[in-house]
């Protein structure tokens, strides 16, 4: 369940959407079962209407795509990786509110 402005990553589109991206792009590690992980999406979905055009947001479920999370060695959900050009720069583990968030987010910019 994302919105219009959140992509759904999968390991089809994670090198074209993730890796090769012209822009910076936030990962929401995340999973449907984790309370914490459904209580922060609303103010996710909220942050990718507000930095359209300055992020990509994107959204990994971890146990459909665990391969991935594996890779970055997610170990807790939800965790936020900002990636530019490919590498990761920046991650939020456990984001307390939107305003921390954000100002992960605005901080990554």
């Amino acid at each position: 369940m994302a919105g219009n402005n959140i992509v759904v990553l999968t390991t089809e589109n994670w090198e074209t959407e993730v890796t090769k991206a012209d822009v910076p792009v936030i990962v929401d590690f995340w999973a449907s079962w984790c309370m914490p992980c459904r209580m922060i999406a609303p103010a996710f979905e909220a942050l990718a209407e507000e930095f359209v055009g300055k992020m990509v947001f994107g959204k990994l479920d971890t146990d459909a795509y665990g391969s991935i999370a594996q890779q970055y060695d997610i170990m807790t959900i939800p965790t936020f990786k900002v990636f530019r050009n490919g590498t990761v720069v920046q991650q939020l583990i456990g984001p307390r509110n939107k305003d921390h968030l954000k100002q992960f987010i605005e901080g990554c910019l």
